[in-house]
Parts: structure tokens; C-alpha cells; sequence
């Protein structure tokens, strides 16, 4: 048994450092308990190809103030995403390229696009980000799934296959595993759905210089012994006095606990006495997004020379997004591409040679054979990864919210809440991340 704390954290990502950081800095004594043997949560950088790239969460943008202040506290510069030239979209098969932020389509087709665009805006507005339940009819906006408001809404299919890469880059999964609710929600806390898919002036604007999982590292250089490593939480105890967390490297007593882990995961750990009916059914029914992240790199970023900014959409799979990931200085190139939702879930299951070739055909169709070609190729498969489960965020389907999602971040005796899925604003980000963070540390506080 380790010395009692006033607050036991569990999970050493940002959302779990952050609230840790603010504890200390309340007077609280704090352990953070991780079961990795790194921090970061869903960020993890490394090196390749002599630059720092991101294999989890890695973009900031306009209005997410907490990341941006406590990246200039950190020291953690950013750069911009490259984005200057002509953009890919391959639509079953079809290749084109367009320029500004609307694909290229037939009349119909854009003016259904935006048509779709326009009510997703108007709907998403009214729902409170402090309180989506609250909305008007929420529960009929919650017993309707995405795909089937955009059945009713959208009668182009190639309009709804681009609707949908959106949602999958997003989300990692596929529109019918959605509730039309969480979605609105979702783009709501983040700005809107045009802000979240955007480079410039949106969420992928601007990347670390070193690497995301840096502020993660600076962070808990600040907590120092206080971080617990490969200490995975089995069991947490509740009883009058104070919490005592069970871990692979033993137990950690506080007078609270704060549970800064993905849902589904905090509902794999075992509780006593049991947690309340509605706080398990909603961990039972809240899954993740499934992400393979895959970098290749090249001696220099070619698709510049022909006037291509690296950013492609393609409806068809396995990869549904590609991003130029090149180094600021441009002196090498690099390519991100996404294979996310169902296509994450199928490529996932083939060998890791048959992986990379698929993700290879598809850059070297749209940027040609040098593509095939790359000096370094790396992916990461989160849903390979056993105290993360998928990525980016939680999947809320059809049902949950107005069911169960009261338990989402309420304290229950002295057990509080945090991660990105808690956020109120950019929930699912980094910026959610640390907003949870600062509101469950303040929970606690007022409560010592």
C-alpha cells in the first residue's frame, strides 16, 4: 500500500496530467496511475525518417485556447499544415482535383452537398453543448441513426459517400453506428462540421514541431514521482473515508479518485460496491472509433511539383483521407493517410504486407508510381491497442444519450470523471482532453 493521497488519477493522458497538474497546484497531494508504460493517451510520436511524425492525435486549430496556452507554457511549438495547392477527390474510382474547400460535383450534386451542409448547421445549433438532452426533441433526434437522417435528407448517394468520409475521419466509424444526437452534439462543441474537416482556419491547421505526445511528456515532468507507470486499475474501492485503487503495482488510497480513461475502459474495471445501473449500461454501450494511422516518406514532397497540396478524399476505401505530413521545412515528404471506420475494421484483419500494399495502391493511383515507393512506412492500428481500444473518440450509437447519457461525467460518491469524451467543447480533441481535465480537478478541489 502506497502513502494515502487526497486524489488517486487514473490514466496518464492529457485529460488525467491535466488534472493532476491542477490538483498540485491546489495543494492536493496526487497519484496518477497509467498503465502504459508511456503518457500521451491517444497522442505517440516518433521518429522517421529524421523528423518527429504523430501516430495518434496530432492537429490544433482556431478556438481551442487550452491547447494553444499550455502549448506556449510548455514551450511545444506549432507550424501549419501544408495546404496550398490543388486537393484529390476520387469518387468510385474516378479521380479529379479541386480547389477551396468544396469537392468538385455535378450542379445537383453540390447543390444537395450544401443543401446538407446547410441543415447539419442549422440542426447542430441547437443543441446545448452543456446539455444535449436538453435540445429540442432530443429523443427523437437520438432514435435516429446519421445514415438514416441522411437517407430521408440526402436522396445522392455519391453526396452521402462524401458526407460520410467526413464522418469516418471524425469519428473512425461509419455513419449508421452514430445517433443523429451525439452527432449534432459533436459538431456543435467543435464549431461545426466544416470546421472539424477543414485545414486552414479549422482543427487540422497547425501540428506540434516535436510531436503531440510532447506536451503529454512535459506535462508529467511537472508531476515527477507522482506518474505510476504500467500500473494498469483492476478494482477501485469505495468507501466513507476515501477510494483505494488496485493496480498491477499495487494499491493507491485518495479521499477521491478522479477516472480519466475512455468509458468502455473505465467499464472494464471492476468496482465496489458496483457502480449504478445507468453508469453501467452506458459504459456497455459506448464503443471507439476504429484509425490505422499510416505515415510513408519520400526524399522530397514530388506532389508539390505538380501543384498538389497532398490533401485527398476517396470514397471508395481502404484509405479515406491523405494529409501532406511532410517536416516544416519541406526538405523530405511524407503522407498520412487514414483508413478509418469499416475499412479500418477490414484491412485490420489482413496481414501487415497486405496492409501496406493496399495503402500503397491507393497513393500511388492518386499520386502516382513515385508514391509507391516511400523511403520509411509506418502504421499504427489503435484498435490493436489494448489501454486505448480505437480511435479517435467513443462511438455513441442510436439510443444512448437520452438513455444513459445523464451518468456521462456525474460524480458518483467519490469517484469523478474526466477524458475528451466528458468535454463540453471540442469533445473528442485534445482541447476536450484538458477541459476535462481543469473541470474534474476543480470538482475535487472544492470538495477537499
Amino acid at each position: 500500500m502506497t502513502d494515502s493521497v487526497d486524489v488517486v488519477v487514473v490514466g496518464a493522458g492529457l485529460a488525467g496530467l491535466t488534472a493532476a497538474r491542477e490538483l498540485k497546484r491546489g495543494g492536493a497531494r496526487v497519484a496518477v496511475v497509467e498503465a502504459r508504460d508511456r503518457v500521451g493517451g491517444r497522442t505517440l510520436s516518433r521518429e522517421l525518417g529524421g523528423q518527429q511524425i504523430d501516430l495518434g492525435g496530432q492537429w490544433i486549430g482556431p478556438g481551442q485556447h487550452r491547447m494553444q496556452r499550455l502549448a506556449r507554457e510548455l514551450g511545444t511549438p506549432t507550424f501549419p499544415t501544408y495546404a496550398k495547392g490543388r486537393k484529390i477527390l476520387d469518387v468510385g474510382g474516378k479521380i479529379s482535383t479541386y480547389a477551396g474547400t468544396i469537392p468538385k460535383l455535378l450542379p445537383h450534386r453540390l447543390l444537395l452537398l450544401n443543401h446538407a451542409i446547410g441543415r447539419v448547421e442549422k440542426l447542430r445549433k441547437g443543441i446545448p453543448t452543456e446539455d444535449p438532452l436538453r435540445a429540442e426533441y432530443a429523443e427523437q433526434l437520438d432514435a435516429l441513426s446519421l445514415a438514416s437522417w441522411q437517407r430521408i435528407h440526402v436522396p445522392s448517394k455519391v453526396v452521402r459517400d462524401i458526407l460520410d468520409v467526413a464522418v469516418r475521419v471524425v469519428f473512425g466509424a461509419e455513419s449508421a453506428e452514430l445517433s443523429l444526437l451525439h452527432f449534432l452534439f459533436y459538431a456543435n462543441a467543435g464549431g461545426g462540421l466544416m470546421h472539424l474537416v477543414e485545414i486552414e482556419n479549422g482543427a487540422q491547421q497547425d501540428r506540434f514541431l516535436d510531436g503531440a505526445q510532447q506536451v503529454s511528456i512535459r506535462l508529467a515532468e511537472g508531476l515527477g514521482e507522482r506518474i505510476h507507470k504500467g500500473a494498469p486499475a483492476r478494482r477501485v474501492e469505495q468507501e466513507s473515508d476515501g477510494v483505494t485503487v488496485h493496480t498491477d503495482k499495487g494499491a493507491f488510497r485518495g479521499r477521491y479518485a478522479i477516472l480519466a480513461v475512455p468509458p468502455h475502459l473505465a467499464g472494464r474495471i471492476e468496482f465496489a460496491p458496483r457502480l449504478p445501473a445507468i453508469r453501467d449500461g452506458l459504459t456497455q454501450r459506448i464503443g471507439m472509433g476504429a484509425t490505422i494511422k499510416c505515415v510513408a516518406t519520400y526524399a522530397e514532397p514530388f506532389w508539390r511539383g505538380q501543384g498538389l497540396s497532398g490533401e485527398a478524399v476517396c470514397t471508395g476505401g481502404p484509405v479515406t483521407v491523405v494529409f501532406d505530413n511532410s517536416p516544416r521545412d519541406g526538405g523530405r515528404g511524407a503522407l498520412l493517410a487514414f483508413v478509418v471506420g469499416r475499412h479500418a475494421r477490414a484491412l485490420g484483419a489482413r496481414p501487415a504486407e497486405e496492409r501496406r500494399r493496399a495503402v500503397l495502391d491507393v497513393l500511388a493511383r492518386l499520386y502516382g508510381p513515385s508514391a509507391r515507393d516511400p523511403m520509411e512506412y509506418v502504421e499504427m492500428d489503435w484498435s490493436e491497442e489494448a489501454w486505448t481500444g480505437g480511435c479517435p473518440t467513443s462511438t455513441v450509437p442510436p439510443g444512448v444519450l437520452t438513455s444513459f447519457g445523464a451518468a456521462l461525467r456525474a460524480p458518483i460518491g467519490r469517484l469523478h470523471f474526466a477524458g475528451t469524451e466528458t468535454a463540453t467543447q471540442y469533445c473528442g480533441y485534445m482541447e476536450g482532453a484538458i477541459e476535462s481535465g481543469e473541470r474534474a480537478a476543480r470538482e475535487a478541489l472544492a470538495r477537499l
